[in-house]
Protein backbone atom coordinates (compact mmCIF):
# COMPACT_ATOMS: atom_id res chain seq x y z
CA UNK A 1 0.00 0.00 0.00
CA UNK A 2 2.93 2.30 0.85
CA UNK A 3 4.23 1.80 -2.25
CA UNK A 4 1.17 2.41 -4.37
CA UNK A 5 0.77 5.64 -2.69
CA UNK A 6 4.66 7.01 -3.16
CA UNK A 7 3.65 6.16 -6.85
CA UNK A 8 0.10 8.19 -6.91
CA UNK A 9 2.15 10.81 -5.01
CA UNK A 10 5.21 10.73 -7.64
CA UNK A 11 2.78 10.99 -10.89
CA UNK A 12 0.82 13.68 -8.76
CA UNK A 13 3.98 15.85 -8.91
CA UNK A 14 4.73 15.08 -12.23
CA UNK A 15 1.25 15.75 -13.82
CA UNK A 16 1.25 19.00 -14.19
CA UNK A 17 5.11 19.19 -15.76
CA UNK A 18 3.52 16.82 -18.35
CA UNK A 19 0.92 18.98 -18.98
CA UNK A 20 2.71 21.85 -18.94
CA UNK A 21 4.87 19.72 -21.92
CA UNK A 22 1.97 19.01 -23.90
CA UNK A 23 0.24 22.57 -23.95
CA UNK A 24 4.09 23.78 -24.80
CA UNK A 25 4.08 21.56 -28.10
CA UNK A 26 0.70 22.77 -28.88
CA UNK A 27 1.86 26.74 -28.44
CA UNK A 28 4.84 25.79 -30.81
CA UNK A 29 2.28 23.99 -33.19
CA UNK A 30 0.17 26.87 -33.75
CA UNK A 31 2.98 29.47 -34.05
CA UNK A 32 4.17 27.22 -36.87
CA UNK A 33 0.75 27.49 -39.02
CA UNK A 34 0.66 30.88 -38.13
CA UNK A 35 4.52 31.48 -39.83
CA UNK A 36 3.61 29.28 -42.62
CA UNK A 37 0.31 30.80 -43.64
CA UNK A 38 1.85 34.53 -43.28
CA UNK A 39 5.45 33.77 -44.16
CA UNK A 40 6.68 35.49 -41.23
CA UNK A 41 8.38 34.94 -37.78
CA UNK A 42 5.84 34.72 -35.36
CA UNK A 43 6.94 36.15 -31.24
CA UNK A 44 4.95 35.88 -28.83
CA UNK A 45 4.72 37.69 -25.54
CA UNK A 46 1.61 36.87 -23.55
CA UNK A 47 1.40 37.84 -20.02
CA UNK A 48 -1.21 35.64 -18.74
CA UNK A 49 -1.37 34.21 -14.65
CA UNK A 50 -0.69 30.69 -15.39
CA UNK A 51 0.01 27.51 -12.60
CA UNK A 52 3.60 26.54 -13.43
CA UNK A 53 4.86 25.43 -10.20
CA UNK A 54 5.14 22.46 -8.34
CA UNK A 55 2.39 23.52 -6.04
CA UNK A 56 0.45 25.44 -8.05
CA UNK A 57 1.49 28.83 -6.71
CA UNK A 58 0.63 31.44 -9.92
CA UNK A 59 3.32 33.66 -10.65
CA UNK A 60 2.08 37.79 -12.13
CA UNK A 61 3.81 38.63 -15.54
CA UNK A 62 4.92 41.78 -16.66
CA UNK A 63 7.49 43.09 -19.58
CA UNK A 64 10.90 42.79 -18.09
CA UNK A 65 14.56 42.22 -19.24
CA UNK A 66 14.19 38.53 -19.73
CA UNK A 67 11.37 39.60 -22.32
CA UNK A 68 13.32 42.24 -24.29
CA UNK A 69 16.69 39.81 -24.53
CA UNK A 70 14.46 37.05 -26.02
CA UNK A 71 12.35 39.24 -28.38
CA UNK A 72 15.72 40.56 -29.35
CA UNK A 73 17.33 37.32 -29.91
CA UNK A 74 14.61 36.20 -31.76
CA UNK A 75 14.61 39.14 -34.40
CA UNK A 76 17.98 38.40 -34.69
CA UNK A 77 17.78 35.09 -35.90
CA UNK A 78 15.18 36.63 -38.43
CA UNK A 79 16.18 37.58 -42.30
CA UNK A 80 15.94 41.37 -43.11
CA UNK A 81 13.74 40.30 -45.45
CA UNK A 82 11.00 38.10 -43.44
CA UNK A 83 8.24 40.20 -41.93
CA UNK A 84 7.78 39.76 -38.19
CA UNK A 85 4.32 39.31 -36.66
CA UNK A 86 4.46 39.98 -32.95
CA UNK A 87 1.15 39.21 -30.48
CA UNK A 88 0.88 41.22 -27.39
CA UNK A 89 -1.41 40.93 -24.27
CA UNK A 90 0.30 42.71 -21.60
CA UNK A 91 -0.47 44.67 -19.00
CA UNK A 92 2.63 46.50 -19.81
CA UNK A 93 5.85 46.35 -17.46
CA UNK A 94 9.57 48.32 -17.38
CA UNK A 95 9.75 50.86 -19.69
CA UNK A 96 13.56 50.25 -20.31
CA UNK A 97 12.48 46.67 -21.69
CA UNK A 98 9.66 47.88 -23.90
CA UNK A 99 11.81 50.77 -25.16
CA UNK A 100 14.50 48.21 -26.31
CA UNK A 101 11.63 45.85 -27.75
CA UNK A 102 10.33 48.58 -29.58
CA UNK A 103 13.69 49.82 -31.28
CA UNK A 104 14.66 46.66 -32.01
CA UNK A 105 11.15 46.15 -34.18
CA UNK A 106 11.44 49.79 -36.16
CA UNK A 107 14.91 48.72 -37.19
CA UNK A 108 13.77 45.76 -38.49
CA UNK A 109 14.08 46.19 -42.87
CA UNK A 110 11.10 44.14 -43.54
CA UNK A 111 7.19 44.60 -42.51
CA UNK A 112 6.13 44.20 -38.27
CA UNK A 113 2.61 43.69 -37.55
CA UNK A 114 1.52 43.36 -33.82
CA UNK A 115 -1.64 41.77 -33.06
CA UNK A 116 -3.78 42.58 -29.87
CA UNK A 117 -6.42 40.05 -29.28
CA UNK A 118 -7.40 41.83 -25.94
CA UNK A 119 -5.07 44.52 -24.72
CA UNK A 120 -1.70 45.40 -24.75
CA UNK A 121 -0.91 48.43 -22.11
CA UNK A 122 1.33 50.72 -21.50
CA UNK A 123 4.95 49.76 -22.22
CA UNK A 124 2.65 47.38 -24.64
CA UNK A 125 1.68 50.21 -26.34
CA UNK A 126 4.75 52.06 -26.53
CA UNK A 127 5.90 48.32 -28.15
CA UNK A 128 2.70 48.51 -31.17
CA UNK A 129 3.63 51.94 -32.08
CA UNK A 130 6.27 50.79 -33.43
CA UNK A 131 4.97 48.63 -35.50
CA UNK A 132 4.30 48.90 -39.28
CA UNK A 133 0.82 47.49 -38.24
CA UNK A 134 -1.76 46.88 -35.36
CA UNK A 135 -4.11 44.61 -35.92
CA UNK A 136 -6.43 44.44 -33.43
CA UNK A 137 -9.96 42.29 -31.96
CA UNK A 138 -12.83 44.79 -32.45
CA UNK A 139 -13.04 45.17 -28.66
CA UNK A 140 -9.17 44.79 -27.99
CA UNK A 141 -7.42 48.31 -26.68
CA UNK A 142 -4.30 50.07 -25.98
CA UNK A 143 -3.21 52.34 -23.04
CA UNK A 144 -1.31 55.17 -22.09
CA UNK A 145 2.08 54.99 -22.02
CA UNK A 146 2.49 58.23 -19.02
CA UNK A 147 5.62 57.00 -16.89
CA UNK A 148 4.28 55.59 -13.19
CA UNK A 149 6.79 56.54 -10.05
CA UNK A 150 6.06 53.81 -7.96
CA UNK A 151 2.57 54.14 -6.84
CA UNK A 152 1.79 57.44 -8.42
CA UNK A 153 1.47 58.49 -11.99
CA UNK A 154 4.54 60.97 -12.68
CA UNK A 155 1.65 63.96 -14.49
CA UNK A 156 0.37 63.69 -10.81
CA UNK A 157 3.29 64.38 -8.98
CA UNK A 158 3.75 67.31 -11.00
CA UNK A 159 0.29 68.42 -9.93
CA UNK A 160 1.54 68.74 -6.04
CA UNK A 161 4.01 71.84 -7.81
CA UNK A 162 0.92 73.81 -9.37
CA UNK A 163 -0.83 73.68 -6.11
CA UNK A 164 0.92 74.29 -3.52
CA UNK A 165 4.33 76.65 -2.92
CA UNK A 166 7.74 75.08 -2.81
CA UNK A 167 8.31 75.79 0.84
CA UNK A 168 5.10 73.74 1.64
CA UNK A 169 6.59 70.59 -0.26
CA UNK A 170 8.90 68.10 1.51
CA UNK A 171 12.10 67.52 0.12
CA UNK A 172 11.05 63.97 -1.13
CA UNK A 173 8.49 65.16 -3.42
CA UNK A 174 10.12 67.70 -4.88
CA UNK A 175 12.68 64.74 -5.89
CA UNK A 176 10.16 62.57 -6.89
CA UNK A 177 8.86 65.65 -8.98
CA UNK A 178 12.02 66.37 -10.58
CA UNK A 179 12.24 62.24 -11.27
CA UNK A 180 8.81 62.66 -13.00
CA UNK A 181 9.53 65.64 -15.22
CA UNK A 182 12.76 63.99 -16.84
CA UNK A 183 10.25 60.55 -17.53
CA UNK A 184 7.67 62.27 -19.07
CA UNK A 185 10.14 63.84 -21.26
CA UNK A 186 11.87 61.17 -21.92
CA UNK A 187 9.05 58.72 -22.82
CA UNK A 188 7.69 61.86 -24.91
CA UNK A 189 10.62 62.22 -26.91
CA UNK A 190 11.01 58.19 -27.77
CA UNK A 191 7.31 57.89 -28.59
CA UNK A 192 7.54 60.77 -30.99
CA UNK A 193 11.03 58.97 -32.58
CA UNK A 194 8.99 55.89 -33.14
CA UNK A 195 6.15 57.93 -34.61
CA UNK A 196 7.87 60.17 -37.13
CA UNK A 197 8.23 57.35 -38.95
CA UNK A 198 4.06 57.49 -39.83
CA UNK A 199 2.88 60.84 -39.48
CA UNK A 200 4.41 64.38 -39.74
CA UNK A 201 6.61 65.45 -37.11
CA UNK A 202 3.87 68.22 -35.77
CA UNK A 203 1.35 65.52 -35.49
CA UNK A 204 3.77 63.00 -34.05
CA UNK A 205 4.70 65.72 -31.36
CA UNK A 206 0.96 66.16 -30.87
CA UNK A 207 0.10 62.21 -30.64
CA UNK A 208 3.56 61.74 -28.01
CA UNK A 209 2.16 64.40 -25.64
CA UNK A 210 -1.46 63.27 -25.38
CA UNK A 211 -0.09 59.55 -24.31
CA UNK A 212 2.96 60.51 -22.40
CA UNK A 213 1.99 63.44 -20.30
CA UNK A 214 -0.91 62.16 -18.03
CA UNK A 215 -3.90 63.17 -19.87
CA UNK A 216 -5.89 59.99 -18.76
CA UNK A 217 -5.42 57.51 -16.17
CA UNK A 218 -2.81 54.43 -16.72
CA UNK A 219 -5.48 52.37 -17.32
CA UNK A 220 -8.00 54.03 -20.08
CA UNK A 221 -8.99 52.20 -22.58
CA UNK A 222 -8.13 53.24 -26.34
CA UNK A 223 -10.19 52.19 -28.54
CA UNK A 224 -9.33 50.89 -32.14
CA UNK A 225 -11.62 53.84 -33.94
CA UNK A 226 -9.52 56.15 -31.23
CA UNK A 227 -6.18 54.77 -32.63
CA UNK A 228 -7.27 55.44 -36.09
CA UNK A 229 -8.42 59.17 -35.73
CA UNK A 230 -4.78 59.15 -34.09
CA UNK A 231 -3.65 58.47 -37.71
CA UNK A 232 -1.95 55.04 -36.64
CA UNK A 233 -2.22 51.98 -38.98
CA UNK A 234 -4.80 50.42 -37.48
CA UNK A 235 -7.23 47.59 -38.88
CA UNK A 236 -9.73 44.51 -36.84
CA UNK A 237 -9.62 40.84 -37.82
CA UNK A 238 -6.92 38.89 -36.31
CA UNK A 239 -6.00 35.54 -37.58
CA UNK A 240 -8.12 32.38 -35.87
CA UNK A 241 -4.74 30.75 -35.08
CA UNK A 242 -3.71 33.79 -32.67
CA UNK A 243 -7.41 33.19 -30.44
CA UNK A 244 -6.27 29.48 -30.92
CA UNK A 245 -2.85 30.39 -29.06
CA UNK A 246 -4.51 32.35 -26.53
CA UNK A 247 -6.23 29.58 -25.74
CA UNK A 248 -3.48 27.60 -25.19
CA UNK A 249 -2.00 29.96 -22.23
CA UNK A 250 -4.78 29.78 -19.54
CA UNK A 251 -5.10 32.08 -16.53
CA UNK A 252 -4.63 29.57 -12.80
CA UNK A 253 -7.83 27.51 -12.09
CA UNK A 254 -9.35 28.51 -9.04
CA UNK A 255 -11.58 27.22 -6.74
CA UNK A 256 -14.85 29.06 -7.75
CA UNK A 257 -14.81 30.12 -11.69
CA UNK A 258 -15.86 33.29 -12.45
CA UNK A 259 -16.87 33.31 -15.82
CA UNK A 260 -18.30 29.97 -16.89
CA UNK A 261 -19.65 28.95 -20.85
CA UNK A 262 -20.18 25.96 -23.52
CA UNK A 263 -16.67 26.69 -25.11
CA UNK A 264 -17.89 26.02 -28.88
CA UNK A 265 -19.40 28.25 -31.68
CA UNK A 266 -23.52 28.80 -32.09
CA UNK A 267 -25.46 28.91 -35.12
CA UNK A 268 -28.92 29.28 -34.80
CA UNK A 269 -29.90 25.49 -35.33
CA UNK A 270 -27.68 24.19 -31.87
CA UNK A 271 -30.72 26.14 -30.33
CA UNK A 272 -33.41 24.13 -32.20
Amino acid sequence: MMDILLLLFILYGFLPFLKQWKVNQDRYRTIRSLEQSRGSRVITMIHRQETLSFFGIPFRNFINIEDSEQILRAIRLTPDNMPIDLILHTPGGLVLAAEQIAEALKKHPSKVTVFIPHYAMSGGTMISLAADEIVLDENAVLGPVDPQLGRYPAASILQVLKIKDSEEISDETLILADIAQKAIHQVRAFVKEVLVSKMDEERADQLARILAEGRWTHDYPITGEQLRDFGLPVRFGLPEEVYQLMELYPQSPTRRPTVQYIPMPYRNENHR
